[in-house]
């Protein structure tokens, strides 16, 4: 599987507003894993490819919009769960528009199953694909999502 990847990929994993409450805000929904705990398991994941994984959190729009952009020079995927930004934020899905980085939309909670202002995603049309309702394994998804398109590529 490795021998296909091209050398030194880099994923950003971009998360959006009270995720970095992840393990304690609403179990009963997003579970008990906490955000470090994700990002300790993609890296070791990672790394089982040789793939470099970067982290990133923010509760702040511009900051998420910041980050994306310098995606263009310094990622070859980004996994984003936008969060809440995700079913209103036209400025965070023309950032990744502008980009031209392949990007996963990642939910831990089965949106469509949700209230129903979950139920439009104003990114996904933007990104290759949305993983959605795994849990923290969603990430997991994701990451195997962004390294068959790079085999592709």
């Amino acid at each position: 599987m490795n021998a296909a990847l091209k050398n030194n990929i880099r994923i950003l994993v971009l998360n959006g507003p009270n995720l970095n409450l992840t393990g304690t805000r609403e179990p009963q929904v997003y579970g008990s894993v906490t955000l470090e705990e994700i990002n300790r398991s993609l890296t070791d994941a990672a790394a089982t490819l040789g793939i470099a994984v970067g982290f990133y959190q923010s509760n702040h729009e511009g900051d998420l919009i910041d980050r994306i952009h310098a995606a263009r020079s310094d990622c070859d995927g980004i996994i984003l769960n936008a969060g809440a930004f995700t079913h209103y934020s036209y400025a965070i899905r023309d950032a990744i528009a502008s980009v031209a980085v392949p990007t996963v939309e990642v939910h831990m909670s089965n949106v469509a199953a949700r209230e129903e202002f979950r139920h439009t995603s104003v990114i996904a049309p933007v990104c290759i694909g949305t993983v959605a309702g795994f849990g923290s394994f969603s990430y997991h998804l994701a990451l195997a999502a962004l390294i068959e398109r790079f085999k592709n590529d």
